[in-house]
């Protein structure tokens, strides 16, 4: 169809069930000054193996029910002000291909089970001016959508996870997940991708939100003002996480990249180590949460992570903090391959015997609790490799190898001592 000599040519579509065809396609040729618009004012649904193709704005009204069961390309410019969704049991994707900026606006949230991103117009072709809602996979494929100018935000629901984020497609604004699923949250601001990982501990429904600065604290959450253990606070970049439920307690995981984070926090000197640090606003001060730094998988866009248990939400970054000056009656054996030949089988803590009231907690790098005892002693309950505490997952299996965190805490008769650091599980 061409359209001609028309300053303004809208296609409008009013319940239409598109179903079980290959391909419909949308093809709009215009001229001079007009500008082409696909609109649904009805129902208009997309099932099957139909690939329903937009090569124009977008825009589904007020009255319009659009429910994408299929495959929905967009090549212009996305307005919703109805309702847009899918059913359960379908595979329903919806992709933002174009080769020009685009646009996503509306009154309403647009609700899609998988969302794909793919536009090389520039290094940032979505503007995102709404809410929009992934129910199962977002693939960030190409193209860094821009929603901290536009206060706009992306919801993943608890199943949903991401595919192929890094510094060439992520979220540049707030991010919000809902559900307690160890979630790698996609933000980044400005050029750099510098996700936040959190692992609800709680079985309890919770809502995260996160979103990343690519700038000073100091200026609104003074370096000052902080706790005596902390002698540096990342001076270039920080996270704000909050929470529904403040009083719920998680497993926070910073990364550090070597374009944003200083070079010093990278080589740490002796007596020295990095921590967690957030800005508490009833203390107004910067305070330690202490945490491990381990090493990534080679494929991820990030040189270490940072990892700690946190008791509250706000502004978080790292920090360059003094080393606990830790009992020396106890040894960790910090290496455990359980294999029944008697060396290593489990993780030995020689003379916590000493000290009964004690807890022991091991989560793996991505900050899930694989293992949580009380009481932990050198005979009958030590960790041995599987994932059997109390309030774990996976109970009885045998976990992976690879690098583990432990946190110790255990009463000296004059304070409780807390102490944690790294632990290699080798399972072959």
């Amino acid at each position: 169809m061409e359209i001609k000599d028309l300053q303004q040519f809208q296609f409008s579509m009013k319940n239409i069930d598109l179903n079980n065809v290959f391909s419909f396609i949308l093809i709009f040729l215009f001229v001079q000054s007009g500008q082409a618009q696909f609109i649904n004012q009805g129902d208009l649904k997309v099932t099957g193996s139909t690939v329903l193709s937009v090569y124009m704005n977008c825009d589904n009204k007020t009255t319009g029910n659009f429910v994408n069961d299929g495959e929905l390309h967009l090549f212009g410019n996305y307005n919703n002000d109805g309702k847009v969704s899918y059913t359960d049991k379908s595979l329903g994707a919806t992709f933002f291909t174009g080769d020009q900026e685009q646009m996503i606006t509306g009154l309403q949230s647009p609700y899609f089970q998988n969302i794909v991103f793919n536009n090389l117009a520039s290094l940032i072709p979505f503007q995102l001016k709404t809410t929009i809602r992934v129910g199962n996979n977002s693939d960030f494929k190409n193209g860094i959508i821009n929603a901290v100018d536009y206060d706009g935000k992306m919801i993943f629901d608890e199943k949903a996870s991401c595919l192929n984020v890094g510094n060439q497609s992520f979220v540049d604004g707030i991010v919000q997940k809902n559900g307690n699923n160890v979630f790698e949250f996609p933000v980044g601001n400005q050029l750099f991708y510098r996700p936040v990982i959190v692992a609800v501990s709680s079985s309890l429904k919770n809502t995260l939100t996160t979103q990343y600065f690519y700038q000073n604290s100091n200026t609104h959450y003074p370096h000052s003002q902080k706790e005596e253990t902390i002698l540096t606070i990342n001076d270039t970049e920080y996270w704000k996480v909050t929470s529904e439920n403040d009083n719920e307690k998680n497993v926070l995981t910073l990364t550090l990249n070597d374009k944003t984070t200083p070079l010093e926090f990278f080589n740490t000197a002796p007596e020295t180590r990095l921590a967690i640090v957030r800005w508490d606003e009833v203390l107004q001060k910067w305070v330690n949460c202490k945490g491990e730094s381990s090493d990534p998988a080679l494929t991820e866009n990030y040189e270490k992570l940072l990892t700690a248990p946190i008791d509250g939400y706000g502004i978080f970054t790292m920090a360059i903090v003094k080393e606990d000056n830790l009992n020396e009656k106890l040894v960790v054996y910090n290496a455990v391959s359980p294999n029944g030949d008697g060396i290593n089988d489990s993780f030995h803590i020689k003379g916590i015997d000493q000290y009964p009231d004690n807890t022991v907690e091991i989560y793996n790098r991505w900050g899930v609790k694989v293992f949580d005892t009380k009481s932990y002693n050198e005979s009958d309950n030590m960790f041995r490799g599987y994932s059997d505490g109390r309030a774990t997952i996976n109970r009885g299996e045998k976990l992976p190898t690879g690098t583990y965190f432990y946190i110790l805490k255990y009463n000296n008769t004059k304070r409780v001592v807390e102490q944690s650091g790294y632990l290699y599980i080798n399972n072959q």
